[in-house]
């Protein structure tokens, strides 16, 4: 009989994740019951936000108990269903978790076109990635032609789309990244105007640079010193979207800000969101996004690991800033 292979939470880490806080299990296949379907899944999704799964502290959404299988958005194919609005053969996206095959009753489940863009990009450009990037830049920052707009972790699955979309909306896109290949990759592949090296050692000055007329848009995704430099180049009644803070997620003790006095002084506004608070405006955004990709208007690079048993080191590689663009796991 056919097997799942699950990686499962192991330990909570203290600090950095390693690898021994998973487990990669071998267990029965699932078997779909009354309005299930099961799924082989073909590609696994790698997202910070995962990092914060891993503590059990309270948080926007339930911690993973120790023993269960990770979670994470999944690609796959329908194998087996009891489900009115599935059928074998299907094309899905939802959040199954690492695992080979999952079982749903078709909640967060959502049937989507191979033909339309390439089933990976369901998981980043044309998926929660892109919807974030979609919702935190048009919704809570509502840019205006002409203006600036400013975002942090500019090479990767959400900030890359954000540049892009600040284009779109006839904007001047300025990014930041670690390292020259990153801000290279920014500007020359994704089309932003300018983007600042934060490991060049003068990320004020750099910023102050590139924006020489402030920033009316910050796109936050890193949080720590990353944060309080840009906080240093808002202008007056400028927005900022509060996406990730990914420079605390490995740490035991959060940086903060110093710089609160900035955003009372300029008035801004800043909005902390979650793309899923949003669920009226996410079919909107991931079918524009789609439209945006088929056109050509929209461009995107993948990080790829092979296999599930990849899957914990490909995610300490997330954590650590070591892939460009939307990190992936090929599951088959």
């Amino acid at each position: 009989m056919a097997k799942n292979i699950q990686v499962q939470l192991a330990s909570r880490p203290t600090g950095p994740v390693e690898e021994s806080n998973f487990k990669i299990v071998e267990t029965d296949m699932p078997k779909p019951g009354p309005g299930e379907v099961l799924v082989k899944n073909l590609w696994l999704s790698l997202d910070p936000y995962m990092r914060g799964r891993m503590n059990a502290v309270k948080s926007y959404s339930k911690y993973v108990e120790i023993g269960e299988v990770m979670v994470g958005g999944t690609v796959g194919q329908v194998v087996e269903s009891n489900h009115p609005k599935f059928k074998a053969g299907n094309h899905v996206v939802g959040a199954l978790g690492w695992q080979l095959y999952g079982l749903s009753n078709g909640d967060g489940l959502s049937v989507v076109d191979p033909k339309l863009v390439p089933l990976s990009a369901y998981l980043g450009v044309c998926g929660m990635p892109g919807a974030t990037a979609w919702v935190g830049l048009l919704e809570h920052c509502a840019p205006k032609a002409g203006e600036t707009v400013l975002v942090s972790a500019a090479s990767g699955a959400v900030g890359g789309v954000v540049g892009q979309l600040a284009k779109l909306q006839g904007c001047r896109a300025v990014g930041i990244a670690g390292g020259a290949k990153k801000c290279e990759f920014a500007v020359k592949e994704l089309g932003f105007d300018a983007c600042v090296d934060y490991k060049a050692g003068k990320l004020i000055d750099d910023l102050k640079a590139a924006c020489p007329n402030g920033v009316d848009n910050y796109f936050e995704n890193v949080g720590g010193e990353v944060m309080d430099a840009a906080f240093r180049v808002l202008n007056p009644f400028s927005r900022v979207a509060l996406c990730g803070m990914i420079s605390d997620y490995n740490t035991t003790e959060a940086y903060g800000t110093k710089m609160v006095r900035a955003l009372l002084v300029n008035r801004v506004k800043l909005q902390g969101f979650i793309v899923f608070d949003r669920q009226d405006l996410y079919v909107r955004a991931v079918s524009q996004l789609a439209k945006w990709v088929s056109q050509g208007k929209l461009k995107y690079h993948e990080t790829v690991a092979d296999g599930l048993h990849s899957a914990p080191k490909a995610f300490i590689g997330l954590l650590k800033g070591q892939n460009l663009g939307k990190q992936l796991v090929k599951l088959a």
